[in-house]
């Protein structure tokens, strides 16, 4: 086992988690008041119902033994993290000084123990369905929102991760598609895909997830008439700044080991967000006449989704023209839902998909090995259409099924009393903010009347018994 990969992977982990409350703040100031906590659980429900399934199936369905047509593996074969979380008899495995399964992830020549790669990947899981909850703010159900990720989880985002990172269909490998266009050397493609550290399996993928969900659900009451603007700036700025944090864990941690590419992508990817808030102001700018911070807060979303695919393969001056054009392009997508008229609530559309699929798409030109741009030639950007195509198709279908079926079942909507009373009440019956003011022990209600906590008695505020 590598004592120094397996610190560095342990702090990189804890770092992808912490990306879902930062999301949950970044989403949630973008809500209205009325909405906000709906929308932080929708992340933190997404954390509760991921972590226990990746547990149970997830992690074997993704990275387990007998692969089923490239699609998905056995999901029995590790349940419960069987083998990986400690020795079982009968299960091969190979052995650290401790005793714990280590292995070498992707070949790597970096030993891990296996139940720290499981669980750096279960975060990943839970990012990814909660980036969908922005797309459906303001007007579903708490229990339908929860059993969809349960669902969503294992038929499109566990069988994606397989075909991307676990040897299948969509990755590098023998029997992968990349490998039966541009043939195979060794057993690997000699045009393998390029996805870091999850352009295909966690952006495209929950980018039109979010999209086929706000076309099925439906548009919010009043969108399009009534303004909904963010309930709380501050909030969406001090999110955004926590999944940058948390987003080194995400592409630097994906190279497994504190090495020397590590250190590139940690530069890639601070370049990248960086040249990405400039293109989303500037279009701003020029477009609106002012530069916003809601519009600063999203292109540093933006950046980070389009250089995650790509941060491996980049210089940072390339990692610096990924972004500013991701910037750019996310900060015009935003429009589509106005004039295609659907509602995807806060962004995840114009944010995911489009600047997903850039990033995606442009490691194909811009990857100083193989890109167009570089004198690589096409073939690798035929590759990276390739699977941004096959992992949006398969993700659309698969959720579109999901969301019919749950619709037909459970409802997704709330009432539209609900709705308009707000949705915070309705299914947590609770409150974001109390707006009464008090002070100290004892204060002043909205109705002038006077609360003692010591005594539980009601005084007026001429002070007589009430």
């Amino acid at each position: 086992m590598d004592p120094a990969a397996t610190a560095f992977m342990i702090i990189c982990a804890a770092l992808v988690l912490l990306m879902t409350p930062g999301l949950a703040l970044f989403y949630g100031g973008m809500t209205r008041a009325k909405s906000v906590l709906n929308m932080m659980m929708m992340s933190f429900g997404a954390m509760g119902v991921a972590g226990v399934v990746y547990v149970l199936w997830g992690y074997s369905m993704s990275f387990g033994g007998a692969d089923v047509a490239g699609i998905f593996a056995n999901p029995f074969d590790k349940f419960g993290l069987r083998g990986v979380a400690s020795t079982v008899e009968g299960v091969t495995t190979t052995a650290g000084a401790d005793g714990m399964p280590v292995i070498d992830v992707f070949g790597a020549g970096v030993w891990l123990p296996e139940v720290l790669f499981a669980g750096f990947q279960l975060t990943f899981a839970i990012i990814t369905v909660a980036l969908i909850s922005g797309a459906i703010a303001d007007r579903v159900k708490f229990s339908t929102w929860m059993v969809f990720v349960a669902i969503w989880l294992t038929l499109v985002y566990f069988p994606i991760a397989h075909m991307v990172w676990g040897g299948g269909l969509l990755s590098g490998a023998e029997g992968g598609i990349a490998g039966a266009m541009y043939g195979i050397t060794d057993g690997v493609a000699n045009v393998a895909p390029i996805d870091f550290a999850g352009g295909t399996v966690v952006h495209i993928n929950a980018g039109i997830a979010g999209l086929v969900l706000a076309l099925v659900v439906g548009k919010r009451l009043g969108f399009g008439k009534t303004a909904m603007r963010p309930h709380n700036v501050p909030l969406v700025m001090i999110g955004a700044g926590l999944l940058w944090f948390g987003w080194f864990g995400f592409n630097a941690g994906s190279e497994l080991a504190a090495d020397g590419l590590a250190s590139l992508v940690w530069v890639n990817t601070t370049a990248a967000t960086a040249a990405a808030i400039l293109g989303w102001l500037l279009v701003e700018k020029i477009r609106d006449g002012h530069s916003t911070s809601i519009g600063a807060a999203s292109g540093v979303v933006a950046g980070l989704v389009a250089i995650t695919p790509a941060c491996g393969s980049l210089s940072p001056v390339g990692s610096l023209v990924l972004g500013a054009v991701a910037g750019g392009l996310a900060a015009l997508a935003v429009g589509l839902k106005y004039r295609f008229g659907y509602d995807d609530s806060l962004d995840v559309v114009g944010v995911h998909l489009v600047a997903g699929l850039w990033g995606t798409v442009g490691a194909g030109l811009l990857a100083t090995e193989t890109g167009l741009f570089y004198g690589g030639g096409i073939d690798q950007t035929v590759v990276q259409v390739v699977i941004a195509l096959a992992s949006l198709v398969i993700s659309a279908v698969l959720t579109l099924v999901i969301a019919l079926a749950l619709k037909a079942t459970m409802g997704w909507r709330v009432s539209e009393d609900d709705e308009v009373a707000g949705i915070d009440a309705a299914e947590h019956a609770e409150s974001g903010y109390d707006l009464v003011a008090r002070g100290g022990r004892l204060g002043v209600s909205s109705a002038g009347v006077q609360h003692d906590a010591r005594h539980h008695e009601e005084v007026t505020t001429e002070g007589a018994t009430a």
